[in-house]
């Protein structure tokens, strides 16, 4: 049964249970030479430079109704940014009826839950096979709260912050509060899937696993794109220049790439 609120349940003092959810996706890219990969990654770079992260995550915050305090950002030499916001709660007079509901966020047009003393913070790592010709490029994201919203509800908007061929998604409570009874709440909402929180047309893209562990508050779920357009993986040309025997080759390593990151596990390539 899902909590409404008219049925939530009173808490004695401030809500002290800590919701972490962590964003990790990865974009993937065949480039052919050192040139080409060298571009790929100065073009991921500037797409991804720490001013637009830091544009991405103030957006998380206002979704999520926080005051950002205080901002760290920095470009890394020779790839790769970071960001890392500490906020705090934002004034929100009365927190919305939809907060315990397990269903997608909105996109940045509305702030829809809030966020007592907490962080948030991204960083991102291209890089390329030396010899292969892949490339990749992954951004860890980590959004902590403490109060009584779940974070989970950034997740539709910073799935269409990024290009994304996988993603893994990880969500955990901790912490206890109390009830005006004194009993221990080891969790404040109810969860049976990230996956209820990712909107039906973008769970359709994507192949999903997930591995919960109820009785430890513990939610993990991975997707990997279900099409398959070679030209989405080619870096500055289209397939058409291609002969079929390079575009079936060249399909086959991207694949096979994919299945490694998707499943955590190296592969036989064959």
């Amino acid at each position: 049964m899902k909590l409404t609120s008219e049925q939530r349940i009173t808490l004695h003092g401030f809500n002290n249970l800590t919701k972490s959810l962590s964003f990790n996706m990865y974009d993937i890219c065949f480039t052919k030479t050192k040139e080409e990969r060298e571009a790929y990654i100065a073009y991921i770079d500037q797409q991804y430079s720490a001013e637009r992260l830091t544009t991405i995550l103030k957006n998380v915050a206002d979704i999520i109704g926080a005051y950002v305090l205080n901002i760290a950002k920095q470009d890394y030499e020779p790839q790769g940014a970071s960001v890392t916001m500490l906020v705090s709660e934002g004034p929100i007079e009365q927190a919305p009826n939809e907060s315990f509901e397990e269903s997608p966020g909105p996109l940045p047009n509305a702030v829809v839950m809030h966020l007592n003393t907490s962080h948030i913070t991204v960083h991102t790592y291209p890089e390329y096979h030396p010899d292969e010709g892949i490339s990749t490029f992954r951004a860890d994201i980590d959004v902590s709260t403490c109060g009584e919203i779940s974070p989970l509800k950034a997740l539709n908007y910073l799935i269409h912050s990024f290009e994304t061929d996988i993603m893994t998604m990880d969500y955990r409570v901790r912490g206890f509060t109390r009830d005006i009874n004194g009993h221990k709440l080891f969790i404040d909402h109810e969860i049976s899937s990230i996956q209820n929180y990712i909107p039906a047309e973008v769970r359709d893209l994507y192949h999903m696993i997930d591995v919960n562990v109820y009785q430890e508050n513990i939610f993990h779920t991975k997707c990997k794109l279900r099409e398959f357009d070679l030209n989405n993986y080619l870096f500055g040309y289209t397939k058409e220049t291609l002969s079929v025997e390079e575009q079936s080759e060249i399909e086959k390593s991207i694949k096979w790439e994919m299945d490694e990151i998707f499943y955590g596990k190296n592969m036989v390539f064959n």
